[in-house]
Formats: structure tokens, sequence, C-alpha cells
């Protein structure tokens, strides 16, 4: 198993300044390489992420002197990752991978595991040397490979580390089938209810002010980019908070439960609708679906979906009786057959953990099967 440990970095000006070209320096070789391939692909020809990088590099120092200030990983990881983008969008899994823009992307850069080395509370980058970590790497194993990301005006480094079998000890055994909602972000079929922070939405008023402020800012001048500074910041404060609730909400689902089962929901889709999307990326039913399934891994504990097809909200808990329809406003479930009344959420609760024990789930079943390509993130 591969976990990351994402760390806050207590830098100096000049580090900052290195890790803002470093980032340039992807991003300006991802847009050249994705412009050669599609060239290529226009040609009709099979384009390959290695081919494109081992033209760039017979003349990239002779054509841009100033990489050779930059270390080699900034301007050879982008083909990698690009082969990769171009792999998931023709399988369907993403879409087609587009050009970036600074200011409009996340500002990031690949460091291999050869090139730095943690030492303590310090990380020692190649080109810069050492910077101090806001926080000391909270797993032991072989360290396979770091990115160097910014969030506002804050610098992080996630190090991927391989840690084995990596296990924490459960504090009970129970199963437990959980539904998402707006109101109520996680509803637990034990009774437990867990009312997401919305920050979105306690925070849109201050947005809204901050980006018409920043709306009239004169381009490229100094109080334009304070002004975006003070506007990324609240975003990332904004997405801290939910963070913070996925976070602890999910290592409580799993460390208190051996089997976890969750509705197969078709996110993507749902957010079409203009009238519910907002509070739905609000809540972040995906990323507390995501964080649910590596954590029960990491307990050793079962992570299951239920098929989508599946009634839960229309179907009665105690009888068994499905009605025809049932209004999104209907926040109690009422059972015409048996006289059954119980919260919709806590009903739809109770039967995804019939349906998860029943084995009606689809998507990856046990947690405890190892994913070894892929890492998750424990932020700092």
């Amino acid at each position: 198993m591969i976990l990351s440990h994402k760390i806050e970095l207590d830098t100096t000006y000049k580090q900052r300044n290195y890790f803002a070209r470093c980032c340039g320096t992807a991003r300006f070789v991802w847009n050249r390489a994705l412009a050669a391939w599609n060239d290529q692909y226009a040609a009709g020809e099979k384009p390959r992420g290695m081919a494109l990088k081992r033209v760039f590099n017979e003349d990239k120092y002779e054509l841009f002197p100033w990489m050779k200030d930059i270390h080699r990983d900034c301007h050879s990881q982008p083909f990698a990752n690009l082969q990769k983008a171009f792999v998931a969008f023709f399988k369907g899994t993403a879409n087609r991978p587009k050009f970036k823009c600074k200011g409009k992307c996340r500002d990031s850069f690949y460091l291999a595991n050869d090139t730095f080395r943690v030492d303590g509370e310090v990380v020692v980058l190649p080109k810069i040397g050492r910077v101090r970590l806001k926080e000391a790497l909270r797993f032991v194993g072989k360290i396979m490979g770091a990115v160097v990301s910014r969030t506002a005006d804050s610098w992080f480094i996630s190090i991927q580390v391989e840690v084995g079998d990596f296990r924490k000890p459960r504090t009970g055994d129970d199963a437990v089938g959980v539904d998402l909602g707006i109101t109520t972000t996680v509803t637990v079929s034990n009774g437990q209810e867990f009312a997401g922070p919305r920050s979105l939405k306690a925070n849109l008023e201050k947005l809204r002010r901050l980006s018409r402020q920043h709306s009239r800012k004169q381009k490229g001048s100094n109080n334009r980019r304070k002004s975006a500074m003070r506007l990324a910041r609240l975003h990332a404060r904004i997405a801290n908070i939910r963070q913070d609730f996925h976070h602890k909400t999910t290592t409580k689902l799993a460390r208190e439960n051996q089997a976890v089962y969750f509705e197969d929901l078709a996110v993507g889709n749902m957010l079409k609708n203009r009238k519910l999307a907002r509070a739905i990326s609000d809540a972040g039913w995906h990323e507390v679906r995501r964080m649910a399934e590596y954590k029960a891994r990491i307990y050793g504990g079962v992570f299951a979906k239920i098929s989508r097809w599946f009634p839960s909200s229309k179907k009665c808990r105690v009888c068994g009786e499905t009605k025809a329809t049932l209004k999104l406003s209907e926040r109690t479930f009422r059972c015409e057959s048996c006289g059954h009344t119980e919260g919709r959420d806590l009903n739809a609760a109770h039967n995804i953990r019939t349906a998860g024990l029943a084995g009606i789930a689809c998507g990856p079943g046990s947690s405890g099967s190892a994913h070894q390509g892929r890492s998750e993130t424990i932020p700092g």
C-alpha cells in the first residue's frame, strides 16, 4: 500500500521563487508536449509520451538554456503525466487533456525518490537544499516520490511512501450502511448523523464580495495580485473546512465498523442538476466515499458499493414494500402497507446495510485487497 503525507513547507523567499519557476517549467513543458501530441495525432500518427520526451531532450538546453537552472524532473515528468492522462481519456474515465494557463491551474511539480531525502523535520531538495517541514513525516517505509504544490500563498510537499501491509486497529466490528444527503451529509444505519459544515454556503457572501472586488482591479496591477491572493486564501479555507469534516467522519466510520456500505451514486450526473449542484459539491459526496474506501483498507475492514438502481429510499426496511414514487421534499418515510414511519435518510441507510450484507454490491468489494499503484493523501 502506498500512502502519501501532505506537509506544509516553511519556505524562504528564495525557495518560494525557485518553486514558482519549477511549476512554470512543468507547465511550459506540458503545453509543448500536448501541442506536439495533438499535431502527431492529427497527422494520423500514434504519439507516445516517452517518444516526445526523447525528441525534446535532444536540444532542450540549446533552445531553452534557462532550464539548466531547474531540476530535470520538472521538465521530464510532464511527458509521463501526459501519457497517463491520454490513457485515462481513451479509456473514458477522464476528459481530454487541456493546455494549462498560469494562474488557472494547480501549480505543482514532481520529484523522483532519488533526488531528495527527508531528515526529521527537514527535506533536502535538489538545487535548493534544505527546506523546513512544519511536521515530521508520519509513515515509515520506502519513499516512492513527492509532489511539491502551491495552495494560495502556501507551499506543500506530498511524500508518497510504500508502507507495505499497513494496518490500524479497529474499535468495533459492526456492519453499517451509509446514506449521503444534503441536509445531513452522512446518515449511518446505527443512528449516527453527521451534518456537514457547508463551508461554501457559510462563506458564499464573502466569496462573492471578494470576487467583485477582484474583478474591478486593473489587470497586471499589484492590487489585482493581492486581491487574487485574498480570494485564493478564502477558497483554501473553504476546502480545508470541508476536508477536515471528511477526514474525521470517514476515520470514525472505518475505525468503528468492520464493514461499510455506500450507494453507488452517479455524482457526476447529479451535478448536472443546477438546483442541487452547489449543495452536492459543498457536501463532497465523492470525497466522502473515496476516503471511506481507502481507510477501510487501512483498518482492515470491508468497503462495498450498492447498485445505484437499488431503491434504498423508496423501500420500507420493515416490510420490504417499495413505493412507486417518492418526492425529494418528503423527508419522512411513511409506509402505506405496514405504517412504519422513519426519517427518509435513516430508512435508506438501513436498506443499504441490508443490501450490502445480502451481497447486492458492485465496485471494489473488500477493501483488504491491495491497490499497489495508488496513493492516498493524509494532509498535514
